[in-house]
């Protein structure tokens, strides 16, 4: 039988819980994944001020972006994010669009910055294409973007 271990989320982890979450988690994870990337701490009971501080200043920010969240999702909705790729004649990727890659092209189309944890995938993308991803802003906003995937000049074999 697995072990769990009680952790506080440091940074928000997708599928598990945002900042300042107490989560239980099996001990593998936490001691091979969470701890090493300083995404939690071990949870005792003198930390229970730091979750408090740490929702008080996430609800602090959580209130003030949430109308800016919705005007970068209103943007970002303008056009599409073009990112080229070297490929293969077949239009294959070599590898596949990473989600700093997106953060990046927000970055030279829009000249906004967004974390590239707030990507989400629906598949990974290996092909040339046009492709729908998720960028989660806020809590309550997410903006669809549409990512054009291009073969990058003088990329051949």
């Amino acid at each position: 039988m697995a072990t769990t271990t009680k952790l506080i989320l440091t940074h928000s982890v997708a599928k598990l819980g945002a900042a300042g979450e107490v989560v239980e988690v099996k001990s593998g994870y936490a001691r091979n994944f969470l701890l090493p990337r300083n995404l939690a701490t071990p949870w005792t009971k003198g930390a229970q001020r730091q979750i408090e501080q740490m929702a008080a200043a996430r609800s602090k920010r959580a209130i003030a972006s949430l109308e800016d969240a919705q005007a970068l999702r209103d943007l970002l909705k303008t056009r599409p994010l073009v990112i080229a790729e070297r490929a293969g004649e077949s239009g294959r990727l070599f590898g596949a669009v990473t989600s700093g890659e997106v953060a990046d092209a927000v970055k030279e189309t829009f000249d906004r910055e967004i974390d590239r944890r707030t990507v989400a995938f629906d598949a990974p993308i290996k092909t040339l294409g046009e492709y729908t991803v998720t960028i989660h802003l806020h809590d309550e906003v997410d903006a669809k973007v549409i990512v054009q995937v291009v073969a990058a000049k003088g990329a051949r074999a």
